[in-house]
């Protein structure tokens, strides 16, 4: 037997008054959203744990090697081959030149 896709589906729900549709729709103005913990930083809590209890933090920091630069408009450690342009100031990468 064919289906006629483009047909109106007709359910129990279409018998139900806008009335009571707008009684299961909760409303706007009773919704309240805690927009503050959006925006505070403080709730935020790492993955890791807390590290607040550590003095240092030991970082190997590698020296600049020879086949990277640093953009100096966005200050980046990029591949040489990224090099876009020299300016007055050092060298721009492609992207800030784009």
């Amino acid at each position: 037997m064919a289906t006629d896709y483009d047909a109106p589906r007709k359910t129990d729900d279409d018998s139900e008054s806008i009335e009571a549709l707008k009684e299961r729709v909760p409303d706007k103005a009773s919704a309240s959203i805690d927009a503050d913990d959006a925006d505070n930083p403080g709730s935020f809590e790492l993955a890791g744990g807390d590290l607040s209890d550590l003095d240092d933090l030991d970082v190997v920091v590698l020296p600049p090697q020879a086949d990277e630069f640093t953009c100096v408009s966005c200050f980046l450690v990029k591949h040489r081959s990224q090099i876009d342009h020299e300016s007055k100031l050092g060298p721009i990468c492609l992207e800030c030149a784009a």
